[in-house]
């Protein structure tokens, strides 16, 4: 299991994770993002809608559609109807969801560094940790 952490200083996850989805999908993968704020969801679905100018990022928000069809899935919940492997933590709340995926990606606002660190430390010694801020418009994996 990898956790990525993602410290949100220059866009919100909106605009990052277009990105993240684009690579899972490029490589087969499923997966399933997680907000407890419906607004947020709202923002990312659009961001998914418009990522590229010649297509889209195909998902659905959890109840919308056949979920199990989903390749990538907006939720409230930490179920992967859709048999993701992936999971976005979109809304900087940790929640214990790693054995269920392979890779998880936590995003986090500055305000929120105390919780990432938190999540941090509590994650088991088979979990490999990584950290990426933001440096201008590219990722940087920091120490």
């Amino acid at each position: 299991m990898q956790v990525d952490f993602y410290q949100l200083t220059r866009d919100p996850a909106e605009k990052v994770l277009p990105a993240i989805a684009q690579r899972i999908l490029d490589n087969k993968g499923r997966l399933l993002i997680i907000s407890d704020d419906a607004g947020q969801l709202d923002a990312i679905s659009a961001a998914l809608w418009t990522a590229r100018a010649d297509s889209f990022l195909a998902h659905a928000k959890s109840g919308e559609g056949d979920d199990a069809l989903q390749p990538i899935l907006l939720s409230q919940d930490t179920d992967a109807p859709n048999g993701a492997r992936f999971v976005a933590l979109a809304d900087g709340n940790w929640r214990a969801v790693t054995e269920d995926f392979d890779r998880a990606f936590y995003l986090f606002p500055p305000e929120q560094t105390d919780n990432a660190r938190s999540a941090w430390r509590t994650l088991g010694d088979g979990v490999e940790r990584r950290y990426w801020k933001q440096d201008g418009g590219k990722w940087v994996q920091g120490p």
